[in-house]
């Protein structure tokens, strides 16, 4: 943990780079038997989804470029809101307004005081460094699988070598699953989000239907995440009370669908993790890396999954993170000791 903690900005590009050179793997192995070379092949499918994301990012960055526009009435808008909170503040818990002044003042000072700091430019070039590292990244993972794989066979025991095949064919699996699953998921998931929202004729739809699918791909906590958000930004265009409860029951309503039918039919057919397992472990994954480790959280936790259910020590905390009761895996341990209990009680009976 500590080391993950210490390491995460190695560890978290590498882990994501991982997942999407799993993703791109078929499109390469395809490329590569329609007779292309090996770094052309290769070359293609991290291009191909470079292009997808920079259009999305596009496609984001345009509804970004209409919502500044209407920054004026925006500004107005939260303007009437402050001073309405002012009067408030003021009525409620009679503190003068030069007071409140004073107090947002040491709060924007603090504010411009941490943004100075040397770490600032860390901050800020990050994540463009982070995203800059991940295609490279992702075209050596393919670029050596066939090397990684063979250090990971010659690790083990010779004994072992069947066992570890199969355990790296199952992870191969399941992340290629859970990762095309993901996509498909989200795709549908901003569709509805952004259909409902025109619906209701709110403005900036589809940024905030395709931001809450984003943020929909952190487990459990984004949908919270992204309602909020939703709900915020319409609140200062749209203030009336129907069209906010509007927003929310548009994404219960896709929450709903997303977790009955959208989870279970697409990405859970692979990645069989109990809900409380889940959410322990997108916090835990977000207190050591952020947003990133949110998301890398439910792979990681997959992956453990496979590797304890071949471990015969590591069996129970398999069972664990799986989602099957006793009851459904025909497990006759409640069963036995029902069995006991009424035997005993027959014994004292007589």
């Amino acid at each position: 943990m500590l080391g993950i903690y210490l390491g995460q900005d190695i560890i978290v590009p590498l882990a994501m780079a991982g997942l999407i050179a799993v993703l791109l793997r078929p499109v390469e192995a395809w490329l590569t038997r329609m007779g292309m070379h090996k770094v052309l092949a290769i070359t293609l499918a991290v291009l191909l989804a470079v292009v997808i994301v920079s259009g999305v990012a596009i496609l984001l960055s345009m509804q970004l470029s209409d919502f500044s526009d209407e920054w004026p009435r925006l500004k107005r808008n939260i303007n009437e809101f402050y001073q309405d909170a002012r009067r408030w503040i003021r009525r409620e818990y009679s503190v003068s307004y030069s007071k409140q002044a004073e107090y947002l003042k040491n709060a924007q000072t603090k504010t411009l005081e941490n943004f100075q700091g040397a770490e600032t430019l860390g901050v800020v070039t990050g994540p463009l460094g982070t995203l800059i590292l991940i295609p490279i990244y992702a075209f050596l993972l393919l670029y050596y699988r066939t090397m990684l794989l063979h250090f990971m066979v010659v690790l083990f025991a010779e004994e072992y070598k069947p066992r570890v095949l199969e355990v790296l064919g199952e992870i191969k699996s399941i992340i290629q699953s859970y990762m095309v699953g993901l996509l498909l998921e989200t795709t549908v998931v901003a569709v509805l989000n952004s259909v409902g929202l025109l619906l209701l004729n709110v403005q900036y739809a589809m940024l905030l239907g395709i931001m809450a699918a984003i943020l929909n791909l952190v487990p459990y906590i984004g949908g919270l995440v992204a309602t909020a958000l939703a709900v915020m930004v319409t609140f200062i265009s749209h203030p009336d009370a129907h069209t906010l409860l509007g927003v929310v029951g548009v994404f219960i309503a896709v929450q709903f669908v997303d977790n009955n039918f959208l989870v279970p039919l697409i990405v859970g057919s692979k990645v069989k993790i109990n809900a409380l397992v889940s959410i322990v472990g997108v916090l835990v994954g977000g207190a050591l890396a952020g947003l990133s480790g949110m998301f890398l959280s439910i792979p990681a936790i997959a992956m453990m999954k496979v590797v304890f259910d071949r471990i015969d020590g590591l069996k129970p905390w398999g069972i664990l993170l799986g989602d099957q009761t006793p009851e459904q895996a025909n497990n006759n341990l409640f069963r036995l000791v029902n069995k006991r209990k009424a035997k005993k009680k027959t014994d004292e009976d007589v």
